[in-house]
This record gives structure tokens, sequence and C-alpha cells, in this order.
């Protein structure tokens, strides 16, 4: 078992959370063991959240793009799902949901209806830490998916290629593991379905006439649920799995060794997810030094996890939302199928500039074209919330062990300092002094410019 300190505490809750404030990790800590700390908050089942509004339970009609209810009710699904994440506390599930987001990438701009979306999205809440065979069986028939891969309207006689490509693609066996037949031969059996506004219905006179069709290698009458058992048959499926569940919360350069042991651990819990999750957060693997801090935060991980790590009472999920379009997250909008390739595709210039200004106004209240943003942080009140909060040279390590996964070097530590300071000497800082919100919010702001700061 890792050891259990502080250090490897924050990395647990940096790949596992959005983030987290002083008051999360002091919370974790109490737990006294990564076992317990896995089981009891990490990985707890949590009870369905009330949803967004009751749009979600209205039925599509092109009606409500043309009157821009739509727009609105994507807007309200975003905030909902901000907070969702804001308001986590020490449970896995929505990083869950996301990384599941990611996986089965759906964009809004062909799926159209946000109903469709968030149904999409309450399945992946239900399956977080559930049996990851039985979500492929039920997101095949979903109508969100059936509508973005083109399954709804499927024909036997003439099938769609596009879902049992990306079925076996990027959703379970990946590339080389399969063939042009096997994709034909699938694509008929997953033919049939219909999408009628929140429903998705099975039309057996579209469906494929053959008596047996041929897929990886059996040749049998598959319906969708028989295909998707087959497929999960295949070595390379539990190895795929693990391999984007690796990249995603330890390292993005797959150790294949371990990730074998990870599909040993899957295939033998019949897919169910937690006992995976378990294996892999109480793993040395997890805890190898090389890895803490290694991975570049994408974009929602960087605004929900400042507001939390600032413990911003109330923060602005108007300018999240604004922002996760310009830092090249918005969700529900993926790039593509393969959905957002993650790691140093983050950072460019231009994007580097915008995550700094997007921290910069969780202090300044203005975004950076001077949109007003709300609930900002006070700096001195946030300040005097540390334990060291009148002695500067522990507060600046304070702030570097909280904000940071790593130490910054001597020299940066040194102009962190100098900035807190602002021309006084260590022993007249306080926090007391007049002026001193001032130093204070310069001080957070290059913390936070850090390039450090951009990685968990």
């Amino acid at each position: 078992m890792p050891v259990w300190n502080a250090t490897n505490v924050g990395h647990l809750l940096n790949r596992t959370l959005f983030g987290y404030s002083k008051n999360d990790l002091s919370v974790a800590q109490g737990y006294g063991s990564l076992a317990d700390l896995v089981d009891l908050a990490l990985l707890y089942d949590n009870p369905v959240p009330a949803a967004p509004n009751t749009w979600v339970n209205t039925t599509p009609a092109a009606s409500q793009t043309t009157s821009g209810e739509t727009g609105t009710w994507y807007r309200e699904f975003n905030y909902w799902w901000f907070k969702l994440m804001f308001k986590e506390g020490l449970n896995m599930q929505e990083k869950m949901v996301l990384f599941l987001h990611n996986h089965f990438a759906n964009e809004r701009d062909k799926v159209v209806y946000s109903q469709n979306m968030y149904a999409q999205n309450a399945l992946f809440r239900k399956y977080a830490f559930g049996n990851f065979k039985q979500l492929v069986k039920e997101i095949s028939i979903d109508p969100a998916m059936l509508i973005y891969l083109d399954g709804h309207n499927s024909r036997g006689s003439a099938p769609n290629e596009n879902y049992a490509r990306e079925l076996l693609e990027l959703f379970t066996m990946g590339i080389g593991n399969y063939t042009e037949t096997d994709i034909k031969q699938a694509a008929k059996v997953l033919s049939g379905w219909q999408v009628s506004g929140l429903k998705a219905n099975f039309v057996s006179t579209r469906w494929y006439t053959e008596a047996s069709v041929t897929v990886l290698g059996k040749t049998v009458k598959f319906d969708v649920n028989s295909l998707i058992d087959h497929i999960f048959d295949q070595k390379a499926t539990a190895e795929f799995i693990c391999r984007k569940l690796y990249k995603e919360f330890v390292y993005y350069k797959p150790n294949e060794t371990f990730i074998s042991q990870m599909a040993t651990v899957l295939r033998a819990a019949n897919y169910e997810i937690k006992p995976l999750l378990k294996f892999l957060l109480t793993s040395e693997e997890f805890y190898k030094t090389a890895y803490i801090g290694s991975k570049i935060k994408n974009p929602t991980e960087l605004m929900v996890g400042a507001s939390k790590l600032l413990e911003l009472p109330t923060p602005d999920y108007i300018n999240m939302y604004e922002m996760s379009k310009v830092l090249q997250m918005q969700l529900f909008q993926p790039p593509d199928v393969a959905g957002w390739p993650g790691q140093r595709e983050w950072i460019s210039t231009t994007t580097y500039s915008y995550r700094g200004g997007f921290t910069d106004s969780l202090l300044t209240g203005k975004r950076y074209n001077g949109v007003a943003v709300t609930g900002k942080l006070v700096p001195v009140t946030y300040a005097q919330s540390f334990t060291n909060s009148e002695k500067a040279v522990e507060f600046v390590d304070d702030v570097c062990f909280l904000f940071l996964a790593f130490p910054p070097t001597i020299k940066k530590k040194a102009f962190l300092l100098e900035t807190l300071l602002a021309g006084t000497i260590v022993k007249n800082y306080s926090t007391y002094t007049p002026g001193v919100n001032v130093n204070l919010q310069q001080f957070f702001k290059a913390v936070m410019r850090l390039p450090e700061f951009q990685l968990c």
C-alpha cells in the first residue's frame, strides 16, 4: 500500500476531483488511510442529483431551436454541471461522468436537443462506477448517440456503418483488433432503431434479414446485447478500456505491464468499474513520484479547481461557460467523435494567456475583455484563513504547497515572497496593514500564473 502522507493525498484528490480546497484536504486526511478515503468517500455512490430544469422531460421539437430555447437550455445545462463539479466534495463521480462524456463523445451541434444530451449525461452518471459492458449496451441505443452516429433510421438492407466503426475503434477495442468486414456485419446487427422524441424504438422490419452474420470470428444471429457481449469477450477490450483510464488518471504514457494487471482486475469483476478504480487508486503505480504533477489540467479542471481552491462562495458559472469556449473545452461540444485529445493540446500561446486571464478574473472581478465577473475573492479574508497568515515566509510555503502539485524553485519562491511583501520587510508584514489587499491580490495572481499551476 502506498505511503499515507499529505503529498499522496493531494495527488489523489488532484486526479480524482476538480481540484480541492484547504478544507477538502483536511477532511480527506481525516480518513487516515488511502483505502478508506477511496472506499468511503471517492467511490461512494451518490444519490441522483435534481435535474437542471423541467425542460429535460419535454418532447424535443424544432420550434425550441427557432425560438432560442435550445441555446438557453444548454446554458442552464452547463451551469448545472459546473455547479455539480464545484459541489462534488470528496466524491469522484463527476470526474468519471466527464471521462465518459469524452470517451463516448457527442456534439450538441448534431444532436441538437438538450433533452437528449441530458438523458445521455444521466446515463453516464448512472454508470460512473457501474458496469462498463452494460453501459455500452445502453449507449448503443441511446437517442443522442443514435442521432450523432447515424444509427437513427439505419436499415439492415443498407446499414449505416458509423456507429459500428466507432463502437469497435473508439469505444471498446481500438484500431488493429477488428476488420472492415467486422464493421459491415456489426452495422447490420445495430440497425433497425429509430428515435422518437426522448425514446429509441426498435422496428424489426428495418433490421437485417440474414439467418446469421459473422463478427470477430463468431457466426450467429446477433442482436445488440449478444454483439456487445461478444466484443467484451475479446482480450483487447478490457486492455483498451484500462489504457484509456490509465492515460486519463495516471500518466499520458501507458505502462503496458500495469495495464495488463488492470485488465485482469476488470475482467474478474465482469467489467464493473468500481473494483478497477479501487485497484488503480490504491496501487503503488498511481503514486509514482514521476507522475505527480505530470498532467496538464484541462480547462474544466482549471476553472472549477481554481474556484474551489480560493473557496469562492458563489462562483460565476456564466464566466466558466464563456471561458470554456475560449479555452477550447465547451461541454457537450467536443471537437469530434474522438473527443478532446488532452494533455499538451490544452496549452498553446493563445490558450495559456487566457488561462491566466481566467484566474486573474477571480481576483479582479473582470474578464480579459472587460466583462464583469461576479463572486470575486476578497484576498485578505482568504489569506487570514491560513494558520501562518501573519508569517510571510511560512505563508508563501503554505500557499505553494496547497496551490502547486510540486514545489517551485527557490528563485520562484523568492519572487513570490517579494511580490507579497511589495517593498516591506518580512518582520513588518501583516494582513492587517492598510493596502495589503492589493499586495495579496498580486501575490495570488502570480502564484496562479506560474506554469506549475497548470499541472496536477
